[in-house]
């Protein structure tokens, strides 16, 4: 979407905060033998608190309240009675929806012992992820964000997932501008608009650029080796910079 008054930014700015604050608390209380079912739990309870709804399973009947995933498993992990385990990296993508407006949320976790590499990657995702935040701006090209993540991705030996890309949210979970590269797509010719809001969520990767759809036409699973890290904030265009809404504080 893009804003039109400052209505929309306070109802964007509420429901960013909710979901950033949702993400929080979903991330401190992983541990080893908490399986993904009671993750989830926790993460309906705090949006049923805030008076908020569950983005996937509100517009697409995902069979759980946030998505969760497990080394392998890179998105869209439906929660269940998989046990977290020590040393398991663990996603979590928070989206949902108040009074009509939505935000978009997501990380990584790590859980110890942590390999050196999986600490490096956490580490490189969350600075891919700036890196894109740092080139929105106003009328600038919407694929100067996705060169800036590759531009990082590449002097850090790693590769980005390809068959995943940010979105326009706002009004609803995706929608214009749809399919935002994070990564270089010179054939890409739109400008980020003044008040445009969108997520940048790159999945930094350690194996191939491309993952498959598991059988319960839901989880997407990286194949043939390595992990892959996933940040995400919804933020807005404006012509200072950028603004970031899914902040907890």
């Amino acid at each position: 979407m893009t804003i039109s008054n400052a209505g929309e930014l306070d109802r964007l700015k509420a429901i960013g905060r909710i979901v950033a604050h949702v993400l929080e608390a979903m991330g401190k209380a992983i541990e080893p033998g908490i399986t993904t079912a009671e993750l989830d739990r926790l993460g309906e309870d705090l949006l049923d608190r805030a008076g908020a709804r569950s983005a996937p399973r509100t517009d697409y009947e995902f069979p759980g309240a946030t998505c969760i995933s497990i080394n392998e498993e890179v998105a869209h992990g439906i929660p269940g009675p998989r046990a977290i385990r020590a040393g398991d990296l663990v996603n979590i993508d928070v989206s949902a929806e108040k009074d009509g407006f939505y935000g978009d949320t997501g990380a990584s976790f790590a859980v110890p012992p942590v390999e050196t590499s999986i600490k490096a990657l956490c580490r490189d995702g969350r600075r891919a992820l700036w890196a894109g935040i740092a080139a929105v701006r106003a009328v600038r090209p919407l694929n100067e964000i996705g060169k800036r993540i590759e531009e990082f991705s590449d002097k850090g030996g790693y590769k980005l997932i390809r068959n995943l890309a940010s979105h326009g949210v706002g009004r609803s979970l995706h929608e214009e501008p749809k399919e935002i590269a994070t990564w270089y797509d010179q054939d890409d010719r739109r400008v980020m608009q003044e008040g445009s809001v969108f997520t940048i969520e790159p999945f930094l990767s350690t194996g191939p650029e491309w993952v498959d759809t598991e059988d319960d036409g839901w989880t997407l699973t990286m194949l043939g080796g390595g992990r892959a890290v996933q940040y995400e904030h919804t933020v807005v265009a404006t012509r200072n910079g950028p603004l970031v809404l899914t902040v907890a504080h």
